[in-house]
């Protein structure tokens, strides 16, 4: 079943959006080489909390951390480790929080410099997707326009490899509520898009095939042929016209470019 919010809810969510974008800005501060994740873990922890909010990932499906951190090769649900970060890496970041009710969730790949070139331009293409299938995020449009929008962009201009496997989804009281939101499928298909519709778009794109498998500890998800991953998110409310966009990679992008260990994913408008 398909749950439309009201504006009052919408704001609630946006509230749980805007906290996930702090922590994560927080996080931005901190990564450095020779940070753990479990050191960034903590971080976001403590200030979700201190918020009156509860970490939204912690527990959920036993899920154990409050950040879901996957570098490299990992494209998603990577656990947080006390494995050190060093120069070269990059890293998916993603959170959730629960706030008077009601669920957020945002993520952001970061680069510790120096990256590689088709790395970096890996992580500014995933970025555009999203931007493109936020474009289509309007009354109006239907599902397999957001999905077509990316699997265009990544696949056709870029030869990326679109991940099938894992895809966005509706949020609200649930982190996870119908529909699945695809980063792939054809224009005009799908469910309409209505007023009220919350959902993540979440584009998650392979520098090499699209190929993924589950890792041993039974969370962490991998590319197939061990090539880096990216990943990027956004929470948005469908209204007339363009998109809303509840969470916010603003202040996550400032905290970026004054901390010298991280490279800024721009993109030319």
């Amino acid at each position: 079943m398909v749950f439309y919010k009201t504006d009052e809810e919408i704001e609630k969510i946006r509230a749980s959006c805007l906290l996930v974008c702090k922590a994560l800005t927080e996080v931005a501060k901190a990564l450095k080489p020779g940070v753990t994740g479990l050191e960034l873990d903590a971080i976001a922890e403590q200030l979700i909390r201190d918020a009156g909010a509860v970490p939204g990932f912690k527990g959920y499906n036993g899920f154990p951390a409050t950040l879901c951190i996957s570098r490299n090769e990992c494209v998603v649900h990577g656990i947080p480790d006390d494995q050190p970060f060093v120069e070269g890496e990059i890293a998916s970041i993603d959170c959730g929080v629960l706030m008077n009710g009601y669920f957020g969730d945002a993520a952001y790949t970061f680069a510790l410099a120096p990256v590689k070139e088709e790395i970096l331009h890996l992580l500014v293409d995933t970025k555009i997707s999203l931007r493109k299938a936020i474009e289509q995020a309007q009354v109006g449009k239907r599902l397999g326009d957001i999905g077509y929008a990316v699997q265009t962009y990544c696949e056709r201009e870029h030869s990326y490899g679109v991940v099938r496997e894992l895809v966005g989804h509706g949020i609200g009281r649930n982190l996870h509520e119908s529909p699945e939101v695809p980063n792939y499928g054809k224009r005009g298909r799908g469910l309409k898009l209505q007023k009220g519709l919350v959902i993540a778009i979440e584009p998650m794109i392979n520098l090499g095939r699209k190929g993924v498998k589950q890792a041993a500890d039974g969370w962490t998800i991998v590319t197939k042929d061990a090539k880096p991953s990216a990943h990027y998110e956004h929470t948005v409310a469908i209204s007339n016209g363009h998109a809303d966009v509840l969470s916010d990679h603003g202040p996550i992008e400032e905290a970026i470019k004054i901390n010298p260990a991280l490279q800024e994913i721009t993109i030319k408008n």
